[in-house]
């Protein structure tokens, strides 16, 4: 039997404790060895809580004691990209949450760290482990829906304004605001589903954060790829309702499907016909579910199980968000 796969987490925020954590203390052959937060307190009271042997507020430390294999890596964006060029400097495998970093020029820099490390380093798209989107690629890739035209998707959240919205509302430290926070895991889950074609012209518009500093409080993009495909993106992090909202629906030629609920639908003898697997569901929630998938796929990939994968997904996510977000500043359609 293979010894546990070690991890070092770094960062003790939300998702740290949420999600990683969670899934890893769910997990079998893998051990958190390690927690790193430059509040030190915050993280020991966390380490205690999951049982983690070591703490450090220096990511330097716990990759120099704890030795980890790999490192998730769960701090504010702008420190992405110098966590992941850390860990991979000991030699580490690394797991970072989205955005692997906050230029194309960043994710160039850690293209070209991983291969000489030969260590892998994925980012967590964590929607592309659902088990409802993994029916719809399923269906996609059996061709069963025809040619994809369009892809509609929007996320509306209620966020705190202010001091409890900390780094996210602060450009410097996030790299924009809801179309980075909720946009980016929408649009990089329907440029996955597409086979990742080119984005060839792109127009956006933003509203809030106005000013140099502050970022959007929502925004809307419209994205025109290769092989006539549309991506329309709608999101706002000031819904003022009952609940959030989330839609994401999928147009072929020949059916369609949406995620949460799941629903796909085909044209059969020229009606349409309710194909919607009904084993696409588990007791499981579908925001736990789909961590612990990642984490299983990570931790495959950290024993060479499955081939290592490659990061030109995210230059192409990252050119398509900086066309967005010039095209909201210049109010004009962006070509790429």
């Amino acid at each position: 039997m293979s010894d546990p796969v070690g991890v070092g987490v770094i960062g003790a925020g939300a998702i740290a404790q949420i999600a990683h954590l969670v899934a890893l203390s769910r997990m079998d052959g893998v051990e958190a060895v390690a927690l790193c937060d430059n509040d030190l307190p915050k993280a020991q009271a966390l380490a205690r809580r999951f049982g983690i042997p070591d703490v450090y507020d220096d990511i330097e430390d716990l990759l120099r004691h704890s030795k980890p294999d790999a490192v998730a890596v769960c701090t504010p964006n702008h420190l992405h990209e110098v966590h992941v060029l850390t860990a991979l400097s000991a030699g580490v495998h690394v797991l970072c949450e989205r955005p692997l970093a906050l230029s194309t020029e960043g994710i160039e820099r850690v293209i070209a760290a991983s291969e000489p490390a030969r260590r892998t380093v994925m980012v967590g798209m964590n929607n592309r482990f659902r088990t409802d989107v993994q029916a719809v690629r399923a269906f996609l890739a059996g061709g069963e829906l025809g040619a994809l035209r369009s892809i509609r998707a929007g996320w509306y959240i209620f966020r705190p304004t202010g001091a409890e919205a900390g780094w996210r509302v602060r450009r410097q430290e996030s790299g924009g605001g809801a179309m980075l926070d909720l946009g980016l895991p929408l649009i990089d889950l329907a440029l996955w589903l597409a086979g990742c074609p080119a984005t060839k012209r792109v127009t956006a518009a933003f509203s809030g954060g106005h000013d140099d500093e502050g970022v959007e409080e929502s925004g809307c993009a419209l994205i025109l790829c290769e092989h006539d495909l549309s991506i329309f993106v709608d999101v706002s992090w000031r819904h003022v309702g009952q609940d959030e909202r989330y839609w994401f629906d999928l147009l072929g030629a020949d059916g369609s499907a949406a995620l949460a609920p799941l629903r796909v639908f085909k044209e059969m003898h020229g009606t349409p016909m309710n194909v919607t697997p009904s084993g696409a569901a588990s007791g499981e929630d579908v925001f736990s579910a789909s961590y612990r998938a990642e984490w299983a796929h990570f931790i495959a990939l950290v024993r060479g199980e499955v081939p290592r994968v490659s990061l030109d997904d995210q230059l192409t996510l990252q050119r398509t968000l900086d066309a967005i977000h010039r095209s909201a500043r210049e109010g004009r359609e962006v070509s790429l």
